[in-house]
């Protein structure tokens, strides 16, 4: 029995590195894809697009790791909800890259056209998207709720700032109709960052379950009272 638990937390630990591993990649994914946006670098963008199979793989290696623990071990307690809050996190961070991919597609056609001015905080709303991915990955290494409570409280910001965005695109749209291809592919990207918030929020919600054993999602604004199940 002290075996098969060395064996289950050698794997547990493992799956760990992994997750983190995957999260590496794909916060890389976000700072590539809105440097390559900002700057108007298509070679970056591109090489966004050609890395993003490699995070495919690593998402589908860390869902195999967690099913095959899951079929072997069958654990239990907190081991049995750190393998569900990573199976849902895997495919959170799987999400953000793909957007990170939706954006240097957008980074690519703009290279082509001629420059045009972007009329929103491009670098504020980017900078607080990676600030949330960041620290919900953080507050996973440290299983730190508290954290993670703050990360799901700065959506609200993020959404804030894109609601902003569609007023700022149909006034430069009023004022520029010559551009309009050109800032509809940046209000995509702003739409994209915004979901990639709304991953980044899930992170931080699956942390505050793993930690607590409370399930926050979809409670509203009085989630922060939620009771503890655990105790």
């Amino acid at each position: 029995m002290a075996r098969h638990a060395i064996h289950l937390q050698r794997e547990i630990d493992l799956l760990k590195k992994k997750i983190l591993s995957l999260g590496a990649e794909v916060e890389e994914s976000v700072r590539r894809s809105v440097r390559a946006l900002a700057t108007r670098d298509s070679a970056l963008a591109m090489l966004v697009i050609d890395q993003d199979s490699e995070i495919d793989q690593q998402e589908v290696d860390v869902e195999e790791e967690c099913l095959k623990i899951l079929a072997l071990h069958q654990p239990v307690a907190n081991d049995l909800r750190l393998i569900i809050a990573i199976l849902k996190i895997n495919n959170d961070l799987e999400r953000i890259a793909d957007l990170s991919v939706n954006i240097a597609e957008r980074t690519v056609y703009l290279a082509t056209q001629d420059k045009i001015a972007i009329p929103f905080d491009f670098p504020g709303m980017a900078d607080k998207v990676q600030s949330m991915l960041q620290r919900s990955l953080d507050a996973l290494v440290n299983a730190d709720s508290a954290l993670a409570r703050q990360v799901c409280a700065d959506d609200d910001e993020v959404d804030r700032m894109n609601r902003e965005v569609y007023g700022r695109v149909e006034a430069a749209i009023r004022e520029r109709p010559e551009q309009i291809n050109g800032l509809i592919n940046l209000l995509s990207a702003s739409r994209y960052l915004e979901r990639a918030a709304d991953h980044a929020t899930n992170i931080a919600e699956d942390v505050i379950y793993l930690v607590e054993g409370v399930i926050i999602r979809h409670q509203g604004p009085n989630r922060e009272n939620s009771p503890n199940p655990s105790g």
